[in-house]
């Protein structure tokens, strides 16, 4: 590996940044493990328990939120808009909780009314609901601050 090439690697997973283009890497390697633990928890709980998979949906997204949330404020966002960790959560709960209205409407319209099997509806979903929620939670939580 070269050297160019290690440091890079090193400012996209290491340092903290500002970068807007860096921090969309990050946080869509957040949002892929977020994603494993709601398809993951969406699956067990339809399948294995036999939730019906609305009531799934939502009990893995808030999985798969409490897991971004994590992973967002330690990695992907170094700039904070707001101090108290409480507050910043429950702004995030929100954007989350539009976020998982946008994703059950959209699993809804795929499965139910288009006749798309649930799995792959969820997988519409999600790549909709990413670009929503990084676009707001970066606008509203972890703006950079005018000088």
């Amino acid at each position: 590996m070269t050297r160019t090439m290690k440091a890079w690697i090193d400012k996209v997973l290491k340092a903290p940044t500002g970068n807007l283009f860096i921090q969309l890497i990050r946080y869509g390697f957040v949002g892929g493990v977020a994603f494993l633990v709601d398809y993951s928890t969406l699956i067990l709980f339809t399948e294995v328990f036999g939730l019906h998979y609305l009531l799934s949906a939502t009990i893995a997204f808030t999985l798969g939120l409490i897991t971004n949330y994590l992973l967002s404020v330690s990695w992907v966002f170094n700039k904070r808009t707001v101090s108290d960790w409480r507050t910043e959560f429950l702004i995030f709960t929100i954007i989350g909780i539009i976020g998982l209205g946008l994703n059950n409407l959209i699993m809804f319209l795929c499965t139910d009314k288009a006749l798309i099997h649930y799995s792959v509806s969820k997988i519409i979903a999600t790549v909709i609901v990413f670009f929503w929620n990084f676009l707001a939670r970066k606008a509203i939580l972890f703006k950079e601050h005018s000088k």
